[in-house]
């Protein structure tokens, strides 16, 4: 290491570290802390599971203060992917609404549903969304993350669709593609006057052989107090319709769902007929101490079963609960006559279904935990992703990560913007064993252009979290990371 090198090093140990806000080592809850995403929906494929979610993004009043989410400016649609449920990747969010949207004719883009099917030979892949709730549309693909175009060119399901006319909200599309090919899309939610135990807004209608065409009539799904939220699932032949229960404050009948808790009924039939089961998810308040509304999607992965659910944990931890959620990760548990017993909602969230490997080259915005890190468009890099450090002393932290008998080297694809920066390799904490420093020096142009840049560790071996901790001089642009790769 140069004298310089030694120099900075000394006053970056001497500086504070950045401090988790929302979601601090080992938790799994919420799943970033970096961003908001709500009313989940997951679609797994190819050994990862995606996660597609409202993208909540604060909204501030003329002196900059946080107000209210009023939801009416969101016409985005977030990602996240893992093959590991701990350690997340941020692929950005899909512009869905608006006139630069993939749907111009749109202007919101809310609770999002995913599918995939084989289609002349071919994957492809769709992305359903609500306009606010007024109608459902759909954008097409070719990967899970896009890039997505409108096929239409109009919503899918609107207030024209026959069988829609006394759905008070059209939104929250779940979609459930059978082992034949045939497909089914559930929707609907709201109480018309009076009808408080028995909305009748629930739908689900069979979809084209396209994906992207509605069949028929949509059928009515007959849900005790129902308010929003479709879900479906199949397990063992047997069909899972769950929902959102509504807030109707008067007296409930027993074996009613309470309000706002996810509910869920079974069928033998894709279409119903429906019979009621039970109350399996309370609403967040019960769990977090802040409520709002619930929001969910089950999904099966790597052998075992999981709630993704919505929950204001980052907001509260920010100071702003007010309505601003962020997904959350939880087992489901069937017991031995296939039904669902109740899920315990916490900060813990689930283990790691299998160890990350740091011998393959890994996205700089995977993360399990974050702090002081902005993650964002990769400058000069079109359509790719880094993290970047928003001050001295922020860090990534991977849950994990197995060594084996151990690393001899690191390397990552970075850029220094003008300022010399180190990135700090360390062990099971923020502050944990130092195995190494990857240097990178001052570019003499203003912006750096994106470089490879290796360095020797030691004293990496077995399982450990890992931590990239960023460190520079204050006030002077820090690191960007595009990704990184251990060597044995």
């Amino acid at each position: 290491m140069s004298q310089s090198e030694t120099k900075r090093a000394e006053r970056s140990a001497r500086r504070p570290l950045a401090q988790a806000v929302g979601k601090t080592p080992p938790n799994g809850n919420p799943l970033v802390a970096h961003r908001f995403g709500a009313d989940p929906y997951a679609l797994v494929h190819g050994g990862r599971v995606y996660l597609y979610m409202t993208n909540d993004v604060l909204e501030r009043d003329e002196q900059g203060n946080a107000k209210d989410n009023t939801y009416g400016r969101i016409d985005r649609i977030g990602i996240l992917s893992s093959d590991d449920l701990v350690n997340w990747t941020d692929h950005g969010e899909v512009h869905v609404a608006g006139k630069d949207g993939a749907a111009v004719w749109a202007t919101q883009s809310w609770a999002p549903a995913a599918a995939c099917k084989m289609i002349g030979g071919k994957e492809r892949f769709f992305l359903y969304f609500a306009n606010n709730a007024s109608g459902i549309g759909v954008l097409e693909g070719d990967s899970p993350t896009g890039p997505w175009t409108d096929p239409l060119g109009e919503a899918l399901i609107a207030r024209s669709t026959p069988g829609v006319e006394d759905v008070t909200w059209l939104f929250d599309p779940a979609v459930l593609v059978e082992e034949d090919g045939s497909a089914y899309i559930y929707f609907g939610g709201g109480i018309p006057e009076g009808r408080a135990q028995w909305p009748d807004t629930a739908r689900v209608m069979k979809l084209g052989d396209d994906m992207t065409s509605v069949v028929g009539t949509a059928q009515p799904i007959r849900a005790p107090y129902l308010f929003e939220d479709a879900g479906i699932n199949k397990r063992g032949g047997v069909y899972y319709f769950s929902y959102c229960s509504n807030f109707h404050p008067g007296e409930r009948e027993e074996g009613s769902p309470p309000a706002g808790e996810i509910a869920y009924m079974t069928s033998g039939s894709p279409t119903g007929p429906w019979t009621y089961e039970r109350s399996i998810l309370r609403n967040p308040s019960a769990f977090f101490g802040v409520g709002g509304n619930n929001h969910h999607a089950m999904f099966e992965f790597a052998g075992s079963w999981y709630m993704a659910y919505h929950a204001q944990t980052l907001s509260k931890a920010m100071g702003v609960p007010l309505g601003y959620r962020s997904t959350h990760l939880n087992r489901v548990e069937f017991d031995e006559n296939g039904a669902i017993r109740e899920i315990q909602a916490d900060l813990a969230g689930v283990p790691a279904v299998k160890a990350l490997n740091p011998y393959v080259r890994t996205s700089g915005v995977t993360s399990a935990w974050t702090a002081g890190v902005s993650i964002g468009p990769a400058p000069r890099l079109a359509g790719a992703r880094a993290a970047a450090a928003s001050e001295d002393g922020g860090w990534i932290g991977l849950a994990g990560a197995d060594f084996g008998a151990g690393a001899s080297a690191f390397a990552a694809t970075v850029r220094s913007d003008g300022a010399a920066g180190t990135i700090e390799l360390r062990l099971d904490q923020p502050d944990g064993a130092l195995i190494g420093r990857l240097e990178v020096p001052a570019e003499e142009e203003e912006e750096g252009e994106w470089s490879v840049r290796s360095t020797a560790v030691a004293g990496a071996d077995g399982v450990h979290d890992l931590y990239l901790v960023f460190r520079g001089e204050p006030d002077a642009p820090l690191l960007q990371l595009l990704d990184w790769q251990f060597s044995e």
